[in-house]
């Protein structure tokens, strides 16, 4: 069964990490909150404190795995200055998997060179990081292997559409008709 993770690191956007973690349970998928520090606790750009699943150090990643990346401004720069993390989206990248990030955290996928010919969007600002990337005015954005969203506003939609890419449109409109949208 395909694993999905969630990163979270110190500065993360709460909404763009909670949102995707609940629409996806709902679509019963596996989602793995997996802190990037040496500390379960990891507090979010607003102060608010989340236990994540596991730490990074202790995970056990395979080969049939989704990695997803919050944003805000902190959380994207600790992801982009993790070599751990860096290493496991260009492996990913690599071999043709899948990708989603949102707000800030485009710019990591695209410091990496992930996003070279894609379409992609991010936070307004960033763009300049999304290297290569043809820069969409779409909230959600899906190219080949890559999902990328605008920001805070889009967190359901951008969930909506990873849960779309790995369960199939129907349970996308299922997981969004209950609740309510």
């Amino acid at each position: 069964m395909k694993q999905v993770f969630i990163f979270l690191a110190t500065g993360f956007e709460e909404i763009e990490a909670i949102a995707p973690i609940d629409v996806l349970r709902r679509a019963e998928l596996n989602v793995i909150t997996v802190s990037i520090s040496e500390s379960r606790k990891v507090e979010g750009a607003h102060g608010i404190k989340v236990e994540a699943d596991q730490l990074f150090s202790e995970t056990k990643f395979g080969e049939n795995d989704y990695y997803i990346l919050p944003g805000g401004l902190d959380g994207m720069l600790n992801l982009s200055s993790h070599e751990g993390v860096n290493e496991l989206l260009k492996k990913q990248h690599s071999e043709g998997k899948q990708l989603a990030a949102i707000c800030a955290s485009p710019s990591v996928l695209g410091k990496l060179g992930i996003l070279e010919g894609k379409e992609a969007v991010c936070y307004p600002g960033f763009e300049e990081n999304l290297k290569g990337a043809t820069i969409s005015k779409l909230p959600v954005v899906e190219d080949g292997n890559v999902i990328t969203g605008k920001g805070p506003g889009v967190a359901i939609e951008f969930a909506l559409k990873i849960v779309e890419t790995l369960k199939g449109k129907e349970v996308a409109d299922e997981v969004a008709a209950g609740m309510m949208i």
